[in-house]
């Protein structure tokens, strides 16, 4: 499993640690990863991701995952956030041309 948030794309990234002397050796900045369980209200479902904190909040700030899936673009999300994203978008537009 790759250490990917599920919806932001956040990856690991590289660097150095420097000593007091000005070595240098490599190291890893890694994403703070959480598996969390997501409720979708359009579909009812609830959705185990692993998602960074960052992430975690910025779907409570849009109003839920729906909401954050929808305005996000899909070259940020995993194939499993997309395909989400999709169904969601099908039960909206659904629900939408029922009721209009």
């Amino acid at each position: 499993m790759s250490r990917r948030c599920e919806l932001t794309g956040k990856a690991v990234l590289t660097g150095n640690n420097v000593s007091h002397a000005n070595n240098r050796s490599r190291r890893r900045f890694l994403p703070n990863l959480n598996r969390v369980t997501l409720l979708s209200e359009t579909l009812g479902e609830r959705f185990r991701l692993r998602i960074t904190s960052h992430a975690l909040r910025s779907v409570e700030h849009r109003g839920g995952l729906d909401a954050y899936l929808l305005k996000a673009r899909d070259s940020e999300l995993s194939d499993r956030a997309v395909r989400v994203k999709r169904r969601v978008a099908k039960k909206r537009a659904e629900a939408a041309a029922a009721t209009g």
